[in-house]
């Protein structure tokens, strides 16, 4: 860390870059990524290629009719 990134973090409360990868905001939660592979017996390449609503829906289905 350099000098000016270091006051900025003291100073400014500005948080340094620590090489951690920030989620998506649209990253699916790990239950629900599990129960569309478990119970609902998607395969994880169709499961990981949804958004989160289409995920949500697809669930959802399942809850209603069995499918």
């Amino acid at each position: 860390m350099d000098e000016a990134t270091f006051w900025a973090c003291v100073q400014n409360d500005v948080k340094p870059d620590r090489g951690v990868p920030e989620l998506p905001s649209e990253a699916l939660p790990a239950d629900l990524v599990f129960m569309l592979i478990s119970r609902v017996g998607l395969d994880e390449m169709t499961v990981a290629a949804m958004s989160k609503d289409e995920a949500i829906v697809r669930l959802q289905k399942y809850w209603i009719d069995g499918t």
